[in-house]
C-alpha cells in the first residue's frame, strides 16, 4: 500500500478528529475525508472544472 507523509502537527489534528468522531483508526478517518473530497472533484465535467474547484478551495493558485 502506498504511504503518504504528513507533517506531525497535521497527523496529530487528524488523530484527534478521528477519535472525537468515533472512527476505529486515524487511517480510516483519513481515507473517509479523502474519498469525500475526491467525490466533490470527480463530479466536475472537465479538467478545467477540477482546476477551478481546487483554486476555489485554495489548494492551487
Amino acid at each position: 500500500m502506498p504511504a503518504v507523509k504528513l507533517e506531525k502537527a497535521i497527523y496529530t489534528r487528524l488523530k484527534k478528529c478521528a477519535e472525537v468522531a468515533g472512527y476505529s483508526s486515524t487511517d480510516e478517518f483519513i481515507v473517509h475525508v479523502l474519498e469525500k473530497e475526491m467525490s466533490k472533484l470527480e463530479d466536475a465535467e472537465s479538467d478545467e472544472d477540477i482546476a477551478a474547484k481546487l483554486q476555489g478551495l485554495g489548494y492551487i493558485d
